[in-house]
């Protein structure tokens, strides 16, 4: 019996209530997917954390029967993994780090942002002289803006979506961003926090 179609037996057996099978699928795939986790992170609690992780989420798409067999089980785990670890990856950039020193004070590095309603006002405000300054922009310009920005499409995205092409897409990028600084210099408008 060749690999795929034992992949595919085994998903139909656990999607059937054979636990067994699930069981058999980790084991078969537990070194190649780990490995390739780790070449990633670097790290063995991270790597079995991620492991874990890609596991629970092919568990609840198989019991939701939404998983779609077209014999290509392992690369649809890898893709699971890859946006894990990029997951992983988001999230600790974003946590501050912290230099050694004598003096710590957490306080200088936390703060409650729920609290300043203020600057929510402000942030709303900007945003919404935003929204009016991009609406002055030429069509083409604005589509290619809010694409970029608003939807963080890359530019072979937007090239793709409008049939353009990426030189195109970038000239109309650079240029809706020329347009919105001569309107905010010409309407001497602060959007600052």
């Amino acid at each position: 019996m060749d690999i795929l179609t034992e992949d595919s037996l085994l998903i139909k057996n656990y999607i059937s209530g054979d636990e067994k099978a699930l069981e058999i699928l980790i084991e078969k795939h537990n070194q190649r997917l780990s490995s390739f986790i780790y070449s990633k992170v670097n790290n063995r609690d991270i790597t079995e954390d991620i492991f874990q992780d890609t596991f629970i989420k092919v568990i609840k798409t198989l019991r939701r029967g939404t998983y779609n067999e077209e014999g290509k089980f392992l690369p649809w785990v890898m893709r699971i993994a890859h946006n894990l670890i990029i997951d992983h990856f988001r999230k600790s950039s974003r946590m501050p780090m912290f230099e050694g020193s004598d003096t710590f004070d957490i306080f200088a590095h936390i703060g409650d942002e729920k609290l300043n309603i203020e600057r929510q006002l402000i942030k709303d405000q900007i945003d919404s002289d935003l929204e009016i300054l991009v609406d002055e922009l030429p069509e083409d310009q604005k589509e290619v803006l809010i694409m970029r920005i608003y939807r963080d499409m890359s530019f072979k995205e937007i090239s793709e979506n409008t049939g353009v092409s990426i030189n195109t897409a970038l000239g109309r990028m650079r240029y809706a961003l020329i347009n919105l600084r001569k309107i905010i210099e010409q309407n001497n408008i602060a959007l600052t926090n």
